[in-house]
C-alpha cells in the first residue's frame, strides 16, 4: 500500500465492537483516536480537537451517526478529506411507540441527516438498517455499502456440558431498553419453564426493578459480568434468546452462538441474519409464542447448538470484517 494512510478514528472505545475496529485498523494504518469528552468543558474545544486531527489525516473512520460523526463529516469536507460512518441501528432508526430512534427526536435527528447527506460512505452492520436510512433520511443509499462485525472465533467457543439454562444479555437501565430488548416477555415466559434456570445480564436501575417485580424464582438478574464470566455463562446455558423490537446485528446473540447456545429469536432484522435456520422463532412481545419456543429449544438435538456455532463461523468471522475494512478504505484512496 505504500504509504500509510492516515485514519482519524473517531468512537468510544468502551464498546467491544468499536474496539475491535480501532485494533484491527491500527494493524495497517497510521491512526489517531478522537474519543468523547469526559467533562463539560472539553467540549468546548471539541471542536478544534477535530479540526487539527482531521487537517493532518486523510480518513475518518466514526462510529454511529451523530453529532460526532456530524462534525468529523463536516471537517472532512473542509479539508477534502474522505469519511467513513459505521451504523449500529438506533442512528438509523424510528420508533415513535418506544421513542426510539436518532428520527423520533429533532436533536438527533439533524446530525444524522447531516451525516446520511454528506459523509462518502456509510456502511450498515445489517442490510435493513440500509432500508431504514432510505427511509428515514431520504436519501438514495448510493453510498451505503453492507459490512457486518465480525467474531474471534477462538475465544468464543464452547466448553463443557450445556445446562438447563436460557441466557439473555442486554444493557438496561431504563423502561424503554426492557421494552425494546423483550426482557419482559423473557421474564414472564420463565415461569411457564420451572425446570429451567433463567438469565438476565447487565440489568440495573429502574429496568431492574421492574424485572425484579414481575420475575419468578427461576429468574437470576445480574448488573455486570467481565468479559470471561460472560463467556462462561454462554458456554453453561444451553438456550440465548434474542426477543428485541429491533435489532442491527446483535453481539451477544452472535457471541451466545459460537458458544453453541441455540437461539430463540424475535422475527426481526438482523436477529434473522444472524439465527438464519439454527434456532427458533417468536413474533416480539408474544410470550405464548416465546415460550413453546424456548421449550423445543431446550429438547432440541444437540446439533443445532453446534449449527448455529458453525453459521456464524462461516458469514461473521474476524477476517470478513479485516479485509472487507481494508479493501473499502484502500479504495477510497488515490
Amino acid at each position: 500500500m505504500g504509504k500509510k494512510t492516515k485514519i482519524c478514528f473517531v468512537g468510544d472505545l468502551s464498546s467491544t465492537f468499536i474496539k475491535r475496529d480501532y485494533e484491527l485498523l491500527k494493524n495497517y494504518f497510521e491512526v489517531s483516536l478522537i474519543e468523547p469528552p469526559k467533562k463539560k468543558l472539553e467540549w468546548l474545544k471539541y471542536a478544534i480537537v477535530f479540526a487539527k486531527k482531521i487537517k493532518k489525516s486523510d480518513l475518518t473512520f466514526s462510529w454511529f451517526a451523530g453529532w460526532r460523526a456530524a462534525f468529523a463529516v463536516f471537517f472532512s469536507k473542509l479539508y477534502n478529506k474522505k469519511s467513513i460512518v459505521v451504523i449500529g441501528g438506533y442512528d438509523a432508526a424510528y420508533v415513535p411507540e418506544l421513542k426510539y430512534g436518532a428520527f423520533t427526536n429533532l436533536k438527533e435527528m439533524i446530525p444524522a441527516k447531516y451525516v446520511y447527506k454528506n459523509v462518502n460512505k456509510t456502511l450498515v452492520v445489517d442490510l435493513s438498517l440500509k432500508k431504514d436510512i432510505i427511509k428515514n433520511a431520504n436519501v438514495s443509499g448510493d453510498n451505503i455499502d453492507y459490512l457486518p462485525t465480525g467474531f474471534n472465533l477462538d475465544h468464543w467457543k464452547p466448553k463443557g456440558e450445556k445446562k438447563n439454562i436460557v441466557l439473555t444479555v442486554a444493557i438496561a437501565s431504563d423502561m424503554q431498553r426492557v421494552k425494546l430488548k423483550g426482557l419482559d416477555t423473557f421474564v414472564r415466559s420463565a415461569k411457564y419453564i420451572p425446570e429451567a434456570k433463567f438469565i438476565v445480564v447487565s440489568v440495573k436501575g429502574d429496568a431492574k426493578k421492574y424485572l425484579e417485580r414481575i420475575s419468578s424464582k427461576n429468574v437470576e438478574l445480574v448488573e455486570f459480568l467481565p468479559e470471561n464470566e460472560l463467556l462462561q455463562c454462554y458456554q453453561m446455558a444451553k438456550v440465548y434468546c434474542q426477543l428485541s423490537l429491533r435489532e442491527g446485528l446483535p453481539t451477544t446473540l452472535c457471541e451466545a452462538m459460537l458458544c453453541e447456545c441455540t437461539p430463540v429469536g424475535a422475527n426481526v432484522q438482523g436477529v434473522k441474519t444472524a439465527i438464519g435456520d439454527t434456532g427458533f422463532y417468536a413474533d416480539y412481545g408474544d410470550e405464548k409464542a416465546t415460550v413453546s419456543m424456548i421449550k423445543e429449544a431446550l429438547i432440541s438435538d444437540k446439533g443445532l447448538g453446534k449449527k448455529a456455532r458453525e453459521r456464524i463461523e462461516r458469514l461473521f468471522p474476524e477476517k470478513r470484517r479485516r479485509e472487507g475494512l481494508i479493501k473499502l478504505i484502500s479504495e477510497m484512496m488515490p
